[in-house]
């Protein structure tokens, strides 16, 4: 399976096969929680929310993949991705694009 994240693949004929996508929320256990809340007293990376978005990222990533394969895709152009805050130490992470066959 192809990722894309322009509208097109060069030198590819493609056909549209139609919109796929993945959700996940996700959140930190609380003790992570809190010891990131003291991070932001003195400033820089919360490294715990990194990975937290990281690992969201790729779980969103492949549940659109499954999608796509569930359709017969050989590729996904056009690829986003979107979050937003669902409570404080939740995130979602939508992953959305089109699925497309090669001709």
């Amino acid at each position: 399976m192809k990722l894309i994240n322009i509208d097109h693949i060069p030198g590819q004929d493609l056909e549209i096969i139609g919109m796929v996508k993945g959700s996940v929320v996700q959140s930190k256990n609380v003790g992570r929680d809190i010891m990131s809340g003291f991070k932001t007293l003195v400033g820089g990376e919360i490294k715990a929310y990194t990975e937290m978005m990281d690992e969201a990222r790729g779980i969103a990533t492949k549940r659109m993949v499954d999608q796509a394969n569930t359709m017969g895709a050989d590729a996904i152009i056009c690829i986003r991705y979107t979050s937003s805050a669902v409570m404080q130490g939740a995130a979602e992470i939508l992953a959305y694009g089109t699925a497309v066959k090669f001709k």
